[in-house]
C-alpha cells in the first residue's frame, strides 16, 4: 500500500455502515411525519409538542447505548460481535415498525427499544474498527474518516428517497380527482429500512475475514492484558498523559452537545417549517416535493463535498499546514451558525412567524441552510470520531467513542425540548437563539484551542 492509499477494510465499513445509516435515516425522515399525521392518513396522531418529544427521546437513547455497546466490546466480546448483535437486532427492530399501526403500539414502541439497543452494540465499535485499520501517527486517519462519513451519507441520502417514496407516494391512497394524500404508507418505509440493514449485516459478515482480517475479534483490554503478560508486565494505569488527552475528549464532548443540538433540527422542527411553510411545488414539474426528501439533501451535499474535504485534509497535512483537530470542531460550530442565518431569511421572506401556511418561503433558504450546515458537518463530526481513535488508549477505545456518542444523547433531548417550543416561540426565534450560541461557543473553541493542544501531547 502506497502513503496515501487506503487499506481495502476501510470501504468495506464504508459500505457497511452505508446500509445501516439506510436503515436509520430512512425510518427518521418518517418518524416525525408517522408520529404527527392523523390516523385516518396511516399515522400516530400525535401533536406536535409529544411528537418532537418522543423523537428527541428516541434520538437521544440511539446515541446513550453506544457507552454500554463499546464497554461489553472492549472488556468481553469484541468489535465484530459487537457489530453483527446490532445489526441483527436492528433489523428486528425496523420489521418490528413494520408491523405497528395506531391499533398496534405495542409493535411501534418494541421496535424503538430494539433499535435504540441494536445501535449501542453497533454504532461505536465499527467507527473504532475504521480508526484500528491505521498505526498512532498516520496523517491518512482524518482523511479517513471522511471517506468513512461519506458510507454514512449515502446511505443517508438514499433512505429517505427511498423510504419517503414508499411511504408517501408508492403506497400512498390518493384522491382520484385532487391528488391529495388521504392514506400513506408509512409501514413500507420500515419495511425496506429493514432490508437495508439485512444487506450491510450480510456484507460485513461475509467479507470480514478477508479485508479486515482479525481486526476487533478480540477485546481491547484483553489484548492489553496479554501484551503486558508477554513482556512480563502488569497492565499499567492510566498514565498522566493519557487522562490529559482523555479530558479533552470530554471537553470536546461538551460542545458537541451543541452542535448537535442544533443540528437535529433537521428532523424536527426544520422538518416541520419545511412541511407547512416552504414552497415545495416545483412549477415547471408541477410536481409537489414529498417532505421527507428533503432529509438527503444534507448527504447529498456530505457524499458530493467528502471528495473536497479530504483532497483539502491530504493536502494541507502534505504541506504541514493544516488546521489542527480543535480548529477544525471550532469552524464546524461557527459554520453551523452561520447556516441558519438563512432559516431566519425564510421566517422573515414570510413576514415572520404569521401561522397562515398559505404565505411560503423561497425553497433556496432551505437548500442554502443545508448547504452551510453540510461544511460545518464535515469540519466537525468524521474530525471528531478521528479524534476519539487517536487520544483513546486501546482498552478504552469503544467505551470513549461511547462516551464521545454521549453527547448527542444529550443533544437530542435538548433538541426535542426545542421543539415544544417551536409553537409557542416561533421558529424565527428558536433559529436565531440556536444561532447565536453555537457560533459563540464555536469562538470559545478557538479561544482555548492551545490549551487543549498542549493537553493533547502531540496528537494532531
Amino acid at each position: 500500500m502506497n502513503k496515501t492509499g487506503h487499506p481495502k477494510g476501510l470501504y468495506l465499513l464504508f459500505l457497511t455502515e452505508m446500509w445501516e445509516r439506510f436503515s436509520y435515516y430512512g425510518m427518521r425522515g418518517l418518524l416525525t411525519l408517522y408520529l404527527t399525521k392523523a390516523t385516518i392518513e396511516g399515522g400516530l396522531g400525535f401533536d406536535d409538542a409529544n411528537a418532537g418529544l418522543l423523537y428527541g427521546i428516541y434520538t437521544g437513547l440511539v446515541y446513550l447505548t453506544p457507552i454500554f455497546g463499546g464497554w461489553l466490546a472492549d472488556n468481553l466480546i469484541g468489535q465484530r460481535r459487537s457489530i453483527t448483535i446490532g445489526g441483527i437486532l436492528m433489523a428486528l427492530g425496523q420489521f418490528s415498525l413494520f408491523m405497528s399501526s395506531s391499533t398496534s403500539l405495542s409493535f411501534f414502541y418494541l421496535g424503538l427499544i430494539l433499535l435504540i439497543i441494536g445501535n449501542g452494540f453497533f454504532k461505536p465499535n465499527i467507527s473504532t474498527i475504521v480508526g484500528q485499520l491505521y498505526p498512532a501517527g498516520d496523517t491518512r486517519k482524518d482523511a479517513a474518516f471522511t471517506i468513512f462519513y461519506m458510507g454514512i451519507n449515502l446511505g443517508a441520502f438514499l433512505a429517505p428517497l427511498v423510504c419517503g417514496y414508499l411511504a408517501e407516494d408508492l403506497f400512498a391512497v390518493k384522491d382520484a380527482t385532487s391528488g391529495n394524500v388521504l392514506s400513506y404508507g408509512f409501514n413500507y418505509g420500515f419495511l425496506a429500512a429493514g432490508i437495508g440493514m439485512v444487506l450491510g449485516q450480510l456484507m460485513f459478515n461475509l467479507f470480514g475475514q478477508k479485508y479486515l482480517g482479525d481486526l476487533g475479534k478480540e477485546p481491547g483490554a484483553k489484548l492489553q492484558k496479554a501484551a503486558a503478560a508477554a513482556s512480563g508486565e502488569v497492565a499499567p494505569p492510566l498514565s498522566k498523559e493519557e487522562k490529559d488527552r482523555l479530558s479533552v475528549i470530554v471537553i470536546m464532548m461538551l460542545f458537541n452537545i451543541f452542535f448537535w443540538a442544533g443540528f437535529e433540527q433537521a428532523g424536527s422542527s426544520i422538518s416541520l417549517y419545511t412541511d407547512r411553510y416552504i414552497d415545495r411545488h416545483v412549477g415547471m414539474l408541477d410536481w409537489t416535493v414529498p417532505t421527507s426528501w428533503f432529509q438527503s439533501v444534507n448527504p447529498l451535499f456530505i457524499v458530493l463535498l467528502g471528495p473536497v474535504f479530504t483532497w483539502l485534509w491530504t493536502y494541507l497535512g502534505n504541506k504541514k499546514r493544516e488546521p489542527n483537530t480543535i480548529i477544525k470542531m471550532a469552524l464546524g460550530m461557527i459554520l453551523l451558525g452561520v447556516g441558519f442565518f438563512l432559516m431566519i431569511g425564510a421566517a422573515l421572506e414570510r413576514g415572520g412567524d404569521v401561522a397562515d401556511t398559505a404565505v411560503k418561503a423561497n425553497l433556496m433558504w432551505l437548500v442554502g441552510t443545508y448547504l452551510i450546515h453540510t461544511m460545518g458537518e464535515l469540519c466537525l463530526s468524521p474530525v471528531g470520531l478521528s479524534m476519539v481513535t487517536k487520544l483513546a488508549p486501546l482498552r478504552l477505545g469503544s467505551l470513549m467513542m461511547g462516551v464521545w456518542f454521549l453527547s448527542s444523547f444529550i443533544a437530542n433531548f435538548l433538541s426535542g425540548y426545542l421543539v415544544q417550543y417551536f409553537a409557542t416561540m416561533g421558529a424565527q426565534t428558536i433559529f436565531t437563539i440556536i444561532s447565536a450560541v453555537v457560533i459563540v461557543l464555536g469562538l470559545l473553541v478557538l479561544i482555548i484551542s492551545n490549551q487543549l493542544k498542549k493537553l493533547m501531547h502531540g496528537v494532531h
